[in-house]
């Protein structure tokens, strides 16, 4: 899995200024999931028996999940669709996902009513209630976590081989071989559980019935939600390796980049055809014009997802300069998201009187733990072969041969 990647850790200094400031947020993040599991959900949260699905669920989980699903989506691409040339990018996306992930994983647990018992989830599978949708998506995501940093691993192990201290060395040596051996399986599980988990994440608002606004309830919304996340798993990728490389003086610009936008766009067109087509089968397309908030909610979805994917397709120009793909990801990563939050927030309906919007508390965790990502994703960068410089054409036919 190695040999076809070119990846140099960045090398620079990790305690500047900004990775102080990440550090500092996430301490209190830490702080604010102490106080949770001190004083229980209640006091600091605004979730309520008829809203109790907060931003911890909506956002942390089900919108920065899907925006962690690069390792997922270039996964999935490269080695299902055999598109070889595509691998210089995966582990690039396997580190956006690592860390989506994990945090995505601790906002669940402290999301969840009694902690305490989470444990029983792995311990007494026979205790499982096998009609939940919910079981399947925690226990997917939790295995999921350990998969990404497997598939990660060897990005590590490759520079504790040569950093000189002989257990390390000798650590590495030996788990290597495994890791080359067992990497077909892994990436085998890397590809069937996100792709469950991320349509039963879809299938949970079915369950919601009339509570979800008819523009969004529909019996396609698994598949829905499965593929907006291979379109925002690819935008992440695509808008953080052009960030990155630019803040820290390497080229910008790569033909990978360049076919991944491409491929990226027809999957958007694919998707705008479910959506739209799903609206006229079910008879409310009209609904789109009737002057509602949320038919503007469903129109901006579109505005930010489609014109920019669209522009990507028609116009190679486009996908050929860096400072273009970067604003275009920009803003299918917010049409995504947005997708994903009427869904499950905006535009869910939980009864009369039902208001929910986070509390400060809440709104300080989702930050922090944002803030957490951006530091393990620095450090990790900085310390292992991650990023990588464009491989020239004769490499980039190699890898793909």
């Amino acid at each position: 899995m190695s040999g076809h990647h070119a990846g140099t850790p960045v090398r620079r200094r990790l305690w500047t200024p900004a990775y102080r400031t990440l550090t500092l947020v996430g301490l209190i993040a830490t702080l604010m999931v102490a106080v949770r599991f001190g004083t229980g959900l209640g006091p600091m949260t605004n979730m309520t028996d008829v809203f109790p699905w907060g931003t911890w669920k909506v956002f942390n989980v089900i919108v920065l999940t899907a925006l962690g699903s690069g390792g997922y989506a270039l996964a999935f691409v490269t080695y299902v669709m055999n598109r070889g040339r595509y691998h210089p990018l995966v582990r690039h996306g396997l580190l956006t996902s690592a860390v989506g992930y994990t945090m995505g994983a601790i906002s669940l647990a402290t999301d969840i009513g009694r902690p305490w018992n989470i444990w029983r989830v792995f311990v007494y599978p026979h205790e499982w209630n096998l009609d939940s949708v919910l079981l399947e998506v925690a226990i997917c995501v939790t295995l999921y976590v350990a998969v990404l940093w497997i598939e990660l691993s060897p990005a590590m192990f490759e520079v504790w081989r040569n950093s000189g201290k002989k257990w390390l060395a000798d650590l590495s040596e030996k788990v290597l071989p495994v890791l080359e051996k067992s990497m077909p399986w892994v990436i085998g599980l890397g590809i069937l559980l996100p792709t469950m988990h991320q349509s039963s994440l879809g299938s949970l608002y079915l369950l919601a019935g009339h509570k979800v606004h008819p523009l969004w309830y529909t019996p396609m919304i698994p598949l829905l939600f499965l593929v907006s996340c291979w379109i925002l798993g690819y935008a992440m990728v695509i808008g953080t390796y052009i960030l990155f490389s630019r803040r820290y003086g390497r080229p910008t610009y790569d033909e990978t980049l360049t076919k991944l936008a491409h491929f990226m766009a027809y999957v958007i067109l694919a998707f705008g055809v479910l959506r739209l087509g799903d609206l006229f089968w079910r008879d409310q397309f009209l609904r789109l014009f009737d002057g509602s908030w949320q038919s503007w909610l469903v129109i901006l979805e579109l505005v930010f997802v489609f014109v920019p994917g669209l522009a990507m397709l028609l116009d190679k120009s486009r996908r050929e300069r860096p400072s273009c793909m970067f604003r275009m990801s920009f803003f299918i990563l917010a049409g995504g998201a947005l997708y994903r939050m009427n869904a499950g927030w905006l535009a869910f309906d939980g009864g009369i009187g039902a208001v929910y919007f986070p509390s400060v508390m809440e709104l300080i965790m989702t930050v922090g733990l944002i803030a957490v990502q951006g530091t393990i994703y620095l450090f990790i960068v900085k310390e292992f072969p991650v990023l990588t410089r464009p491989l020239e054409k004769k490499a980039q036919a190699e890898a793909a041969a």
